[in-house]
This record gives C-alpha cells, sequence and structure tokens, in this order.
C-alpha cells in the first residue's frame, strides 16, 4: 500500500497505535468499515454499506493488524466467522466507552495521473513547498472552516503588571 510518494500508508501504523492504547487503557477498540466488495464480514450486519466491529481480545481470535489486512476470527451470533478488512477500508477507529480515537479520509481509488496539484503539508512551520514541507500528508480536519480569518489574538489588558497575592 504505497502513495504517490513511494512510502507506505500511516494508517495501518495509526490502526495498531490506537488499538494498543485502547488495551492499554482498559478500553474496548471498535472499527468502523466501508463494506463493499474487498471486504470480508457478515453481509447480514452490514448497514448503509458500512459495519462496526469489536475488535479487542475478548470478542476476537488470531487477530493481524497488518499492513494491508485486518484479519481475524469472530462470533456472530453464535456462529465463528472470518473476518477480512483492507486497511485502506477503515474508517475509524475508536474507544466505545469514550469514543476517543481517529477516523481516516476515504481511500483514494487508483487514478490517471494526478489532474491537480499535489497537496504538502509544513512541518516545522516552513511554508508549503519549501524544504521543510513533507508531500503526501492528508489534510485532517478541524471542524474550521478555512476561508474564516482566525480569531483575534487577546488584547492584553490595561498594562497594569500582574502580581501574587500571599493569602494566610
Amino acid at each position: 500500500m504505497m502513495n504517490a510518494s513511494g512510502t507506505s500508508s500511516t494508517r495501518p501504523y495509526l490502526i495498531r497505535a490506537l488499538y494498543e492504547w485502547c488495551t492499554d487503557n482498559g478500553l474496548t477498540p471498535y472499527v468502523a468499515v466501508r463494506a463493499d466488495d474487498t471486504v470480508r464480514v457478515p453481509r447480514e450486519y452490514v448497514k448503509d454499506g458500512e459495519i462496526v466491529l469489536n475488535i479487542s481480545m475478548d470478542a476476537t481470535s488470531a487477530l493481524k493488524l497488518g499492513n494491508d489486512y485486518i484479519e481475524f476470527k469472530a462470533r456472530f451470533a453464535g456462529v465463528a466467522r472470518d473476518i477480512m478488512i483492507p486497511v485502506g477500508k477503515v474508517m475509524a477507529i475508536y474507544a466505545r466507552e469514550s469514543g476517543q480515537g481517529m477516523a481516516f479520509p476515504p481511500e483514494e481509488e487508483p487514478a490517471a495521473p494526478a489532474s491537480g496539484p499535489d497537496i504538502t503539508a509544513s512541518v516545522g512551520g516552513g511554508e508549503t513547498g519549501d524544504a521543510g514541507a513533507a508531500p503526501g500528508l492528508s489534510r485532517v480536519e478541524t471542524g474550521r472552516n478555512d476561508t474564516e480569518e482566525p480569531p483575534e489574538p487577546p488584547k492584553p489588558g490595561g498594562g497594569a503588571r500582574p502580581a501574587l497575592k500571599r493569602v494566610k
């Protein structure tokens, strides 16, 4: 699973890290999966093209969180099933108890040569496209519209110097 720059996807590494974080903290890791023909899951549990699966140690056996596939055995209504999910079909991994986790952008289908400019992200505060840029990073949605102006920083108050007050 290589991206355009020839490096492997970060998605399987982030999935493994969040799975480990959940288990280390006594939380139940769940994955939300886009269920198409490339995903081997019980179709009767797929709703609106998606399925949410408990991937905790208690709910699975022979769990393998690989770079290309997540594979395990799980019981559905008492029947053991083999599950195989391409990592690119994982939409999110999160803790059931808190909802904390990470959502991923939809997997990009292999396409013809790029029709638009490459998206780059700055690392270390450099401008996009300079030597400090890391090409191929996905944009993380912050819930903020980038066409909005950033909020003004707070203005210093009155010019008075802060002081500590000793209370006995």
